[in-house]
């Protein structure tokens, strides 16, 4: 049994026309857009923080438990916001036709949605204080 095997020599040069796509280089570049969107806004949230503590730590003088009461008070108005979702829903599902006419759907926005509202912005507020209070203990460990 005879085999012939061929070679070829390895060359440097890239054969032409092997660069990447011109729609894959403009895919990179959505991607690293999405990907800088993504670390503003990773660093805005930190940002919250740390505004949060430099208020706090101006006034703590004045108001030396604020970030602990905020951290007990949290799960309180977590609850709350829960369980008026859970009202809700429960009020959409067992009456299907809650919402079919203009006076039922501003019965309903009166009933639930101011409530709704005011609680979520108490969480909004509450919540980064609260934060605060559990870096800060986490830091004295």
């Amino acid at each position: 049994m005879n085999f012939q095997f061929e070679c070829a020599q390895p060359s440097d040069a890239a054969p032409a026309g092997t660069g990447p796509p011109p729609d894959a280089i403009d895919l990179l570049r959505q991607m690293l857009a999405v990907q800088q969107e993504h670390l503003a806004f990773a660093r805005a949230v930190q940002d919250a923080g740390a505004r949060w503590r430099t208020v706090l730590s101006r006034w703590q003088g004045d108001f030396p438990g604020l970030p602990e009461a905020c951290k007990h008070v949290l799960p309180v108005l977590e609850r709350a916001y829960i369980d008026l979702i859970a009202e809700l829903t429960n009020h959409l599902r067992d009456q299907t036709d809650a919402l079919d006419n203009e006076f039922a759907l501003a019965e309903f926005l009166d009933r639930y949605g101011g409530r709704l509202n005011q609680l979520g912005t108490l969480l909004n507020v509450v919540g980064p204080i609260a934060e605060v209070a559990v870096s800060q203990e986490t830091g004295s460990k």
